[in-house]
């Protein structure tokens, strides 16, 4: 007989779950993970992983499209979107099979199937239609005192624009086209929105963009997203914003699009291809939530600072308990989680200090406050500018068009955000995540020797430059 009782059942092999179930393993906890889909979730196997296999292709045909910048020749480029989408899929599957050996490694049971709370404590499992990896537990009621959800998030629909997987796309379809389309419509500009714009316009098609708010990339500092928005006009990305897409008419390999300009007009435009990318919703239906009386709002499940929900014994972490929708966000939640759980007295997160990264072309990062945000907050700031033109490393690379931005407070020298966008930003912008989260002041950054010749000198630079002692620009 399978064995069925644990101390920790997590619902959801995503970033959040997997990562949760290992650090419960670590604690000594009897931990097993439940899973319908896919070992590594709709991160590795969907999204943020896979996606970012195709934009590395998309650079490089970039690249070499301008070879004779570089002093060297590449002639007749080109690329085969077969192959582009084989080597993105082949990379998912290599994570997917490396989270199936952590669990072994880590002695975290695998039970597959759809997962369903009965009451606090008790999970029944239902078949998937989805092929269990080998050695997983199956259909069945388990026990568990702690039962984390990890159910992450789905694409949300709009009425009226509704997704039909051939012509109006998700992130789902978008990955795997059968063929480039010659024109995209994206609708919403957050990071998915304006990965696959710059994706596909790198790769030739005519791409339009349109955001229902005045900016795009809402979230991001309004300097940072004007800067990027200038960059993807440049590239010839099409983009129209506080307008709203308010018809998809479909024809036989097209779809036109009625736009509302949000100025009392509008206007039609035919695409072959529509993506949809109007945000998220969270995985809470069907778990038996209601049940339970696990409370829930906006479609997210209610947790506290230690992801514990109002009935005890159940935990929510991820996409699955509110903003911000990333996959760090819910790795750390999800250790917090279980350490808090074993009585260690976890840290609770600061969101505020939880980066994100767009990668488009530019990249984009941020950490911490908006300078809006930070002046909407009465603070009396101090904010610092350097520009990838003014950096010797980043002239070397071809890659001058960029700007780093941070923002003080005044009073006390705390950095309260910084905010990129240019070439290999997010590999930058962990070192103002380390700083703000060590709480350095500038005095600190500024005694700091960064080396050269190096895109991160342009941290310090931009720090000097806050306090009126920026010296390579």
């Amino acid at each position: 007989m399978a064995d069925t009782s644990f101390d920790v059942i997590i619902i959801g092999s995503g970033p959040g779950g997997y990562v949760t179930a290992i650090r419960a393993a670590q604690l000594g906890f009897k931990t097993a993970i439940i899973e319908r889909a896919h070992l590594g979730g709709i991160c590795l196997n969907w999204g943020c992983i896979p996606t970012k296999a195709l934009l590395r292709s998309a650079e490089i045909f970039h690249y070499l499209q301008h070879a004779k910048d570089y002093g060297l020749k590449a002639d007749n480029v080109s690329f085969d979107p077969g192959a582009v989408v084989k080597r993105s899929r082949a990379v998912s599957k290599r994570l997917n099979d490396g989270v199936g050996f952590l669990m072994k490694k880590n002695k975290v049971s695998v039970i597959w199937g759809e997962a369903e709370i009965e009451a606090a404590g008790k999970v029944s499992v239902k078949a998937s239609t989805a092929e269990a990896p080998k050695g997983a537990l199956g259909p069945g009621t388990y026990q568990a005192k702690h039962i984390i959800l990890a159910t992450g998030a789905r694409p949300r629909v709009l009425p009226g624009l509704e997704p039909d997987q051939k012509l109006i796309w998700t992130y789902f379809e978008a990955m795997v086209p059968e063929r480039m389309p010659k024109s995209l419509l994206v609708i919403g500009s957050g990071a998915i929105g304006v990965e696959f714009a710059s994706f596909y316009r790198t790769l030739g098609a005519e791409v339009t963009i349109v955001e229902v708010l005045p900016q795009i990339l809402p979230v991001e500092d309004a300097e940072i997203a004007a800067f990027a928005r200038k960059a993807f006009e440049k590239q010839g990305i099409k983009i129209l914003t506080g307008a709203k897409v308010t018809k998809l008419e479909k024809k036989g390999d097209s779809v036109t699009a009625t736009i509302d300009d949000g100025k009392g007009g509008t206007q039609t435009l035919t695409v072959e291809r529509v993506i949809s990318a109007v945000g998220v919703v969270g995985n809470i239906e069907n778990l038996g939530l209601e049940k339970i009386g696990v409370k829930t709002e906006r479609g997210a499940v209610v947790v506290d600072s230690l992801s514990r929900t109002n009935v005890p014994g159940i935990y929510a972490i991820g996409d699955v308990a509110g903003p911000p929708l990333l996959a760090h966000k819910a790795e750390h939640e999800g250790v917090i989680c279980v350490e808090a759980i074993k009585g260690l007295n976890p840290h609770p997160m600061d969101k505020l200090l939880i980066p994100g990264c767009t990668y488009c072309s530019p990249q984009i990062a941020s950490v911490g406050l908006t300078e809006q945000a930070a002046k909407e907050k009465k603070l009396d700031v101090r904010v610092g500018r350097f520009p990838f033109a003014a950096n010797g490393k980043a002239i070397a690379l071809g890659e001058d068009q960029g700007l780093v931005k941070v923002i003080f407070d005044k009073k006390t020298g705390q950095l309260l955000g910084a905010h990129m966008v240019g070439a290999e930003v997010t590999e930058l912008i962990q070192g103002y995540v380390v700083a703000m989260n060590l709480e350095t002041t500038e005095e600190e950054l500024m005694h700091t020797v960064f080396p050269h010749p190096t895109l991160s000198e342009m941290m310090k630079e931009a720090v000097l430059d806050a306090y009126g002692r920026v010296l390579n620009a």
